[in-house]
């Protein structure tokens, strides 16, 4: 299967380093992006993360809307304007920075979850609290129940 799956997590190091998972950092290179694309999640307390596939479907997004209009302009400072792309370095780490602290309460440790077409960046406790919910809803969703996101908890 091509794509992010499962989870890890992983301890950063005193320079504030974490070590890609190497099965995440094969992805990326099939993918042939450089480096990481990372940008806050609207719906989580978590940091979305991936290659080319990311950017493909947020460009599609973006291409929804006209060019040079206030809506396409407001949606590509969100989804691009407001992103990081780190650099990963030759031993496959990354550093953690300010905007992925604040955003997910990253302290010492990161889990990093798969998505199939992206991969999500955590706190670890966040992370199991969120999983547990998305179990809940996915069960709800695959019994024919609607679970609205925002009675989950989510940002709209």
């Amino acid at each position: 299967m091509a794509g992010f799956v499962s989870h890890f997590t992983n301890r950063l190091d005193a320079k504030g380093r974490v070590s890609i998972p190497a099965s995440f950092r094969a992805v990326l290179a099939k993918d042939g992006y450089e480096g990481l694309y990372c940008i806050a999640s609207s719906h989580s307390a978590a940091v979305d993360a991936g290659g080319n596939d990311l950017l493909a479907q947020i460009q599609t997004r973006l291409d929804a809307f006209a060019k040079l209009t206030p809506d396409h302009d407001a949606l590509a400072i969100a989804l691009f304007g407001a992103s990081e792309t780190p650099k990963i370095d030759g031993d496959g780490r990354v550093v953690i920075s300010d905007m992925i602290r604040d955003h997910t309460g990253i302290t010492d440790q990161v889990t990093f979850a798969g998505l199939g077409y992206k991969f999500q960046i955590w706190e670890p406790e966040r992370f199991r609290e969120h999983r547990a919910e998305a179990a809940k809803r996915a069960l709800a969703m695959l019994s024919g129940q609607v679970v609205p996101a925002q009675a989950q908890g989510g940002l709209a």
